[in-house]
């Protein structure tokens, strides 16, 4: 057993594997294809069986979500509305070189925080 990122797999080998595929994407398995699905090991044996049988299930993909959206984006800061109903105000990452003003940028984050917050106090009233 090796140790991959502090969690341990289990490596095994079945040798003379049938394997019965019910693919949703493509007709036949492709080489080099990822699949997400389930893969079952099916109960099949006679008294001299030399073959394990397996099924693979292709399951459809789950869409994404997007968990907390942008409700404002501006050039300093975002703000994200979460599934409770609270809005939370992000700072984007600033880049500070020679030409950076630490008052053009805290006024920049002021107003821009003052602009998010009154269109959103306005479109819930």
């Amino acid at each position: 057993m090796k140790k991959n990122n502090e969690k341990f797999w289990n490596n095994n080998t079945h040798l003379c594997v049938n394997l019965k595929t019910q693919l949703r994407s493509d007709r036949y398995a492709k080489t080099g294809q990822s699949y997400q699905g389930v893969l079952r090991r099916d109960v099949f044996c006679e008294e001299f069986c030399y073959e394990d049988h397996f099924t693979f299930v292709e399951t459809l993909p789950q869409p994404a979500q997007k968990r907390n959206p942008h409700v404002y984006n501006g050039q300093y800061i975002t703000v994200t509305r979460h599934a409770d109903g609270t809005y939370r105000p992000n700072l984007k990452p600033m880049k500070v070189d020679k030409d950076f003003s630490v008052a053009k940028y805290a006024s920049g984050v002021a107003n821009e925080l003052l602009w998010a917050l009154e269109g959103l106090v306005k479109s819930e009233e």
